[in-house]
């Protein structure tokens, strides 16, 4: 039997016994455009490179075989535009939300050195007086999934999301509440 006819028979299996389970996460990518809007346009955009990815020292909330650590997306910038960063990222928690952690990596389990080396992603530019910013990343499944070591797992890859037609707009709580 060929690869592809063992996952073939396996996901028929598993479709027939109702063992498929779907979901789907908010993405950072979403806030990105008001970002570049406010004139804090992300580095990796402005170097045309995919966002990278660092995984951390803090560990998941474990929930049967799934453990695994935190992985986090970073973008540079200024320290006096960390709080307007911060405002418009927080308006979509569905998103990511706001930062989790500015300035040394190293205080979330990546060394310095690391951050020109992302897990995952492109390095991108970080420039005199600029600090990391950190937002918990969609890619945290992943290392979740390699703790349970599942027998079968489909999943996007980093840096390409699923596409959906609800608006930026209805994920903003700013306007969902008024």
């Amino acid at each position: 039997m060929t690869e592809q006819e063992s996952i073939e028979e396996y996901l028929h299996e598993a479709e027939e016994e109702n063992k498929l389970v779907s979901f789907l996460l908010g993405c950072s990518f979403s806030w990105e455009g008001m970002l570049t809007e406010a004139g804090l346009i992300p580095r990796h955009i402005e170097e045309h490179r995919n966002v990278p990815m660092y995984i951390t020292n803090i560990p998941n909330r474990t929930s049967g075989p799934f453990g695994g650590f935190l992985v986090v997306s970073m973008r540079p910038y200024r320290p006096e535009q960390v709080p307007q960063v911060a405002a418009i990222t927080s308006r979509f928690p569905g998103a990511h939300g706001g930062p989790i952690h500015s300035g040394d990596p190293d205080k979330i389990g990546i060394s310095p050195d690391r951050l020109g080396q992302p897990d995952f992603g492109d390095a991108v530019t970080i420039r005199d007086g600029e600090l990391p910013v950190f937002w918990a990343c969609g890619v945290t499944p992943q290392t979740a999934i390699m703790a349970a070591a599942l027998p079968l797992v489909i999943t996007h890859s980093p840096g390409h999301m699923f596409v959906t037609d609800i608006l930026i707009e209805e994920m903003d709580i700013q306007q969902c509440s008024t």
